[in-house]
């Protein structure tokens, strides 16, 4: 392994060749390659487990590979955030600045400026004076961020920086991280998700240590083998093997050779692949030949529930209004969930989600309005239907996979039902040393052993890798199908599109109900298609245009073609595009925060 000093490589060429790493004999990774160019930005994707964090440990200096090379500049030249944040508590913002500024070796006077300057465009100057400790889980996010931009690294390393923030914390993390990239930082980050992944110009995806992928995400597409279609139900025998669920409906690979994509007799109708497609198929490809080749269903039909002329919803709020002292927490919101469907509720941090679940579950009261819950005032009756992971899970950490499910049999007086095999790795390992990816298998295993009537998940698949996070829907939309409902309250509109309906949520009001078409509506974004993106955002950025980056072109939502046009000069390429899910959540945002100001 050689580590280069800085100044000595080429600007991009830092990365790593054929690396391997293990931990007491266990495999981490397994002939890893990878290239961080300057000025982008490249994604490593991949569930908890799949050497994500160990690649960028190598990269930054803080593990050494058993063989292989990697290229990096010297220390002093890399930004790293840990998944931590890497924050100390129990300073304040610019303490933590000042103590990261002072170990870069960074001038007094030039860091604080720098950290001034980072601090007010990442809308973090009002908590300048405030505790780490006392921050929202986005703004650590961004002050680690920050903490590892203040000496403007050649090399910038972010464990999973996104992951559990909510939408206007990570638009604000995405905009410091494009902007590095637009400074000219090599940029290589961490994540579980897909729609983060789309972002980079480049993306690498792992599993279980080994490389499922890699190239841009369009090349990844391009590089599907076969073809995959799309069906309106999960197909049986050997197919159901190779099937996900995709929205509403379902996808299924077709592997080279399988069936000609001509054939009449093939299953579903052709489906434009994405990104999420080709990164499940290639998990697929990796998994068939372990998998059983028996005739039978993998994924068996689900009959339909019947349909009742009066449908009882199985939760339900009206005109329910939360008030603690003189904060008004939640105002006035009337939702409902039916049985056979799954609900997706929508919003920043403080917008109200987490209480308005609470009065749902009857454990805080409304100050006014009225819930019910399966037809009736909440109950610890009522809530013995309910099956309920909270964001922190709900598990006990001391006990194991099969321990945590005997106790909640007993507790909610139910059989104790067998445990999944994909969801534990050995019966004495405690939870609480298991991978959150598998802790939330567990979790998910726990809440429907029961069989619920309704599923309250909050945040359900952070840390799960593609195929696990489709399977564990595959498992919220079984029990919907037999008659249950979910309310699902997400940070990822990736996810969103799994609900049948969305709610979104803003300052303790709905902004916005119905499915993702109906919310979008007709809304169209300015796209800007520019080689030399970084050029761009920057002149865009500088006339006070909101603008963000994904993969190699500039999106603008709330300006025209003409407006930016205006800033750029001859030889960019401006179109319009139809808006994005997340894109209508910020300005349904921004429209609710103009209203809430008096005048």
């Amino acid at each position: 392994m050689t580590a280069a000093p800085g100044g000595s490589q080429a600007r991009g060429s830092w990365g790593a060749s054929a690396v391997c790493l293990s931990y007491d004999g266990v495999l981490a990774l397994d002939g890893v390659s990878v290239t961080v160019a300057g000025g982008q930005i490249t994604a490593a994707v991949g569930g908890d487990g799949a050497g994500k964090t160990s690649l960028l440990r190598c990269l930054a200096g803080a593990a050494r590979p058993d063989s292989g090379e990697v290229r990096r500049p010297d220390k002093a030249r890399i930004g790293f955030l840990p998944a931590s944040s890497g924050v100390y508590p129990d300073l304040t913002v610019a303490e933590n600045l000042a103590f990261r500024a002072t170990g870069y070796g960074v001038r007094a006077d030039v860091a604080a400026r720098r950290a001034a300057e980072l601090m007010e465009q990442a809308g973090l100057a009002a908590a300048r004076d405030r505790l780490a400790a006392k921050l929202s889980g986005g703004m650590r996010q961004k002050l680690g961020v920050i903490a590892a931009l203040l000496h403007r690294p050649e090399l910038l390393i972010l464990d999973e920086p996104t992951t559990g923030v909510d939408p206007v914390s990570r638009s604000g993390l995405w905009w410091l991280i494009a902007s590095a990239a637009a400074d000219g930082a090599a940029v290589i980050f961490a994540t579980t998700y897909l729609d983060d992944a789309q972002r980079a110009g480049e993306v690498l995806v792992l599993d279980a240590g080994r490389p499922l992928a890699s190239g841009a995400p369009d090349q990844i597409v391009r590089a599907l083998p076969g073809s995959v279609r799309a069906l309106s139900a999960p197909p049986a025998g050997q197919a159901g093997e190779r099937a996900w669920r995709r929205g509403a409906g379902w996808r299924v690979w077709c592997p080279p050779g399988v069936a000609s994509p001509d054939d009449p007799g093939m299953l579903g109708t052709p489906a434009e692949a994405d990104l999420e497609d080709a990164v499940i198929v290639a998990a697929l490809a990796r998994q068939l030949p372990e998998l059983p080749r028996g005739g039978g269903p993998a994924v068996a039909p689900v009959q339909q529930p019947t349909v009742q002329q009066t449908v009882v919803p199985l939760v339900e709020s009206m005109a329910v209004t939360c008030r603690f002292g003189s904060f008004t927490a939640v105002r006035d919101v009337s939702i409902a969930v039916q049985p056979g469907e799954i609900v997706g509720l929508l919003g920043a941090n403080g917008a109200g989600k987490t209480t308005l679940i609470r009065m749902l579950l009857g454990l805080i009261p409304a100050t006014a309005g009225q819930v019910r819950l399966l037809g009736e005032q909440p109950s610890r009756a009522t809530r013995r239907r309910i099956g309920y992971v909270p964001q922190g899970l709900g598990l006990y950490d001391d006990l194991t996979a099969s321990e945590n499910m005997a106790f909640a049999a007993a507790v909610f007086g139910s059989s104790a039902a067998s445990f999944p095999a994909e969801a534990t790795v050995s019966r004495a390992v405690p939870v609480g040393q298991l991978p959150l990816g598998l802790q939330r298998r567990v979790a998910f295993a726990q809440a429907l052993a029961h069989q619920p009537d309704v599923l309250i998940l909050d945040e359900p698949t952070s840390g799960v890798d593609p195929l696990g996070r489709t399977r564990l829907w595959q498992s919220i939309a079984a029990a919907v199908q037999s008659g249950a409902g979910a309310l699902v309250s997400t940070h990822y509109m990736e996810e969103a599109q799994e609900c049948d309906r969305l709610i979104i949520m803003a300052d303790g009001i709905v902004v916005a109900a119905g499915t993702a078409a109906q919310i979008i509506g007709d809304a169209r974004v300015t796209v800007v298609d520019a080689a030399d993106w970084a050029t761009a955002f920057g002149l865009l950025e500088r006339a006070g245009l909101a603008v963000s980056l994904a993969g190699r072109t500039l999106r603008v939502p709330g300006a025209s073609p003409d407006e930016v046009r205006q800033v750029l000069p001859a030889g960019y390429r401006v179109h319009t595009e139809a808006g994005t899910l997340e894109e209508r959540f910020f300005e349904l945002l921004g429209v609710a925060a103009r209203e809430a100001v008096p005048g």
